[in-house]
């Protein structure tokens, strides 16, 4: 979809009149600087932040967590995180507490001017970024030791272009501390970073909010097997979604695999494209799948069955 700039004030209005909640963007307050800004948008990621925040906080300039009314104490836990790496500085933490519409039928039916929208809530959250780059992540998005160096690297090549990025996710399916299953039998791309200017932004869509940006912007795709998507088998992966809306949804077929294989992991059962990892010398398997390394990512991937 293309975005016309000439659609966007500097600072939008919700239809709740909350002022604090307006959606005011950076790039028209000063000259933003260079490097990317992580946005991580977050609700009860405590588990997964210990694993996400230390290679991310190495790798960018500035980590913005928006945390969602969390209750297990996701807030602090960043902060924590971060002053134990001596890298508070990077990092900015504040709340967005209203309950924001799930995807599927409750974002569909909220309007995208409320605060209670997923498209308001992106926007809200991307107009932090004070960096020449927004780099869309989730909280449960591991980036490994290469992934780190391969950020660092591409922030300083993009200092004169504009660009967008996807990054491909492999879902990590963490069975225990010793066992975990990665799927490579489906390709995700999702654009993750973007220049911060006024042409890049989030519209509604039918299920979820949509980025929108100029039809002749370049895309340049990450390497893969540098980013891990963290799933807990004992743990409910499908909430941020209204029921079971994706099942049924012709565009929501990454999200259907997931559901596949989480139940047949569960069931005991292991689905064709699946690559077993064991903890090995590491303390956890999650830190098994960080340090290892790319190429050796790629060798099992290709001895795996697809699906």
């Amino acid at each position: 979809m293309t975005a016309d700039p000439t659609l966007f004030a500097t600072t939008e209005r919700n239809r709740e009149g909350l002022a604090d909640y307006d959606v005011r963007w950076r790039w028209d307050d000063a000259a933003v600087a260079s490097g990317f800004t992580a946005v991580l948008r977050v609700k009860d990621e405590a588990r997964n932040l210990p694993w996400v925040l230390p290679g991310l906080l190495r790798s960018v300039d500035r980590v913005v967590v928006i945390d969602n009314a969390s209750s297990d104490g996701t807030a602090q836990l960043a902060r924590r995180v971060a002053s134990d790496l001596d890298l508070a500085d990077r990092l900015v933490v504040t709340d967005y507490p209203f309950t924001v519409a799930r995807c599927g039928s409750e974002h569909l039916h909220t309007p995208a001017d409320s605060v209670h929208s997923l498209t308001w809530f992106y926007n809200w959250s991307f107009a932090y970024v004070e960096t020449r780059y927004g780099l869309k992540w989730d909280g449960d998005m591991l980036l490994t030791v290469e992934g780190e160096q391969v950020l660092r690297d591409t922030a300083w090549q993009l200092e004169s272009t504009d660009v967008v990025l996807p990054i491909p996710r492999i879902p990590v399916y963490v069975v225990s501390a010793d066992l975990a299953w990665l799927d490579v039998g489906f390709r995700h791309y999702e654009p993750c970073a973007w220049p911060n200017k006024p042409a890049y932004r989030f519209v509604k869509g039918f299920e979820w909010e949509v980025p929108v940006r100029p039809d002749d912007v370049p895309v340049t795709v990450f390497p893969t097997h540098i980013c891990f998507e963290i799933k807990w088998l004992d743990a409910d992966e499908f909430t941020n979604w209204t029921g079971r809306d994706f099942i049924t949804s012709e565009r929501a077929t990454r999200k259907q695999r997931d559901y596949a294989v989480f139940h047949a992991l569960r069931d005991g059962a292991v689905p064709g494209g699946l690559v077993r990892v064991d903890r090995g010398d590491a303390h956890h398997v999650v830190e098994a799948v960080r340090t290892g390394r790319r190429t050796h990512w790629l060798q099992q991937a290709a001895a795996a069955t697809p699906m």
